[in-house]
């Protein structure tokens, strides 16, 4: 991973040098930070985003029209990690997530994605690899921002967290919808790139690039890992 270009990961390479500079120049992208007690949000890591297998796009929306391919199964693999090392230093995991809709919640979603009226129960259900357990907290949702008509600040607030780390799909959607309401709450945000997930590299991407510039450090579940990890009491030997 280009650790200077983290947005890189799993896109198209269509943030061209000339946009940097401006951005640059222009002086954003600044990082904010880890806080000292980070939460960690799995969003939408359910099948009807990724398949119940793994597939490449054109054969995985045959089985569900929201799912985002391969790419999301890879995306899984890196959030099982950081869930596992939220898990042993008893941090926080939430995971904000679609309910099954009725007709009644077709709003105007429903009219830009007719599709996503009709997926099946079971598309809804998390994805083994990384579902949650006991003491994790399930926040369904009804709109891209798991923030938005939600009891998620007041959940982050009664755990004391004072930072967060975004993970899930879509980067374009309900991550960055997510992504700029924390900002908005004055958390710090942390986006790790090859654990989030879209089914576009071009707009995966550009989302990338543009959180990482105006509202989150954008970086690699390794880097992440180590500097969690690098947070870890020190064994007390006798």
């Amino acid at each position: 991973m280009n650790t200077q270009q983290p947005w890189t990961v799993g896109g198209a390479g269509v943030v061209d040098n000339e946009t940097i500079r401006r951005y640059g120049r222009a002086g954003f992208g600044s990082p904010v930070g880890l806080g000292a007690r980070p939460a960690l949000l799995i969003i939408d890591v359910q099948y009807r985003t990724v398949g119940t297998r793994r597939q490449p796009f054109d054969a995985a929306v045959e089985e569900f029209t929201t799912s985002c391919g391969d790419v999301g199964w890879d995306a899984v693999e890196r959030i099982a990690e950081l869930l596992a090392e939220f898990r042993a230093n008893d941090l926080p995991v939430l995971y904000p997530h679609v309910a099954p809709k009725a007709s009644y919640d077709a709003g105007r979603l429903g009219a830009k994605v007719p599709g996503i009226m009709s997926i099946p129960t079971y598309g809804y259900e998390f994805v083994k690899e990384i579902a949650p357990v006991e003491g994790d907290i399930l926040l369904p949702k009804r709109h891209p921002s798991a923030f938005f008509g939600t009891p998620l600040a007041s959940y982050l607030i009664d755990v004391g967290a004072d930072s967060i780390v975004v993970t899930g799909a879509t980067t374009s959607g309900c991550v960055r919808s997510s992504v700029v309401d924390a900002f908005s709450y004055n958390f710090k945000v942390t986006v790790p790139a090859d654990a989030v997930y879209d089914r576009s590299p071009v707009v995966h991407e550009v989302n990338l690039f543009d959180m990482a510039q105006k509202y989150a450090d954008v970086t690699g579940t390794d880097r992440l890992l180590e500097r969690l990890r690098s947070r870890r009491p020190a064994k007390v030997t006798g």
